[in-house]
């Protein structure tokens, strides 16, 4: 009996961390999708709501973290289920700074509302969130199922959004050269289409996680990268 006490016990340790992974993911989707619908609507409030959300991100990575150090303390874990506790903290801390990506773009969303944004550049950007937020949305799902394959297949798509945000890249610097009205407003935008793009990399490092719990081994080969904006100059945030 307590043999079976004792499984039991770790059986919901687990669930627990998966429970909060699945949290964590679903709130940081939203931070991210509102942060962009706050600069399409020029909605500050919504802004401010996403700022605010972030707490609650850093307190689930926190409570994760704290929970996975006491389940390998108390259990002593091996293999396949060391692998399932590693990966929960490495995935939420992935998900933590999509969580910061998606302020830090609300912030700016914020800052611009003085100058205006070009309603075709901000739909630029809504195009770029919904690329990279399917592929958040799939690695999901991808950690609820835990294929390999399809947490490969994501990450071979990385360099989907690299394309889309080399080219909006391009466009915001013929924006800044023709008029120097748009250079404020457009460097607010680069530095969102960067963080758009860098929801992607988080998404890819997660798809990466999924499929080391899975198989016990690396992806083979180096992700697949478009992102030639990164020769004309760097921008991060």
């Amino acid at each position: 009996m307590a043999s079976t006490h004792i499984f039991s016990a770790y059986d919901d340790d687990l669930k627990f961390l998966s429970r909060r992974i699945s949290e964590m993911g679903g709130l940081a989707e939203q931070m991210v999708s509102e942060s962009v619908r706050a600069l399409v609507n020029g909605d500050t409030a919504l802004a401010q709501k996403v700022i605010s959300d972030d707490v609650i991100l850093d307190h689930a990575e926190r409570e994760i973290g704290d929970k996975a150090i006491v389940t390998i303390a108390r259990r002593q874990p091996m293999a396949s289920d060391l692998r399932e506790i590693m990966g929960s903290i490495r995935i939420a801390a992935d998900l933590e700074r999509v969580g910061d990506l998606g302020k830090n773009t609300a912030k700016r969303v914020i800052a611009v509302q003085s100058t205006g944004v070009p309603r075709k550049l901000a739909r630029g950007l809504e195009h770029l969130s919904e690329l990279a937020l399917v592929q958040l949305k799939e690695v999901l799902d991808v950690y609820t199922n835990r294929s390999a394959d399809k947490a490969n297949a994501i990450r071979e798509r990385d360099n989907e959004i690299d394309a889309m945000y080399t080219a909006l890249f391009r466009e915001l610097l013929t924006y800044m050269m023709e008029d120097p009205r748009n250079i404020t407003p457009c460097t607010h935008l680069l530095f969102m289409a960067k963080n758009l793009e860098r929801v992607g990399d988080h998404a890819t490092n997660i798809a990466e996680t999924i499929y080391y719990m899975t198989t016990g081994s690396q992806p083979e080969g180096e992700r697949p990268k478009d992102d030639s904006a990164n020769t004309v100059g760097a921008v991060t945030e």
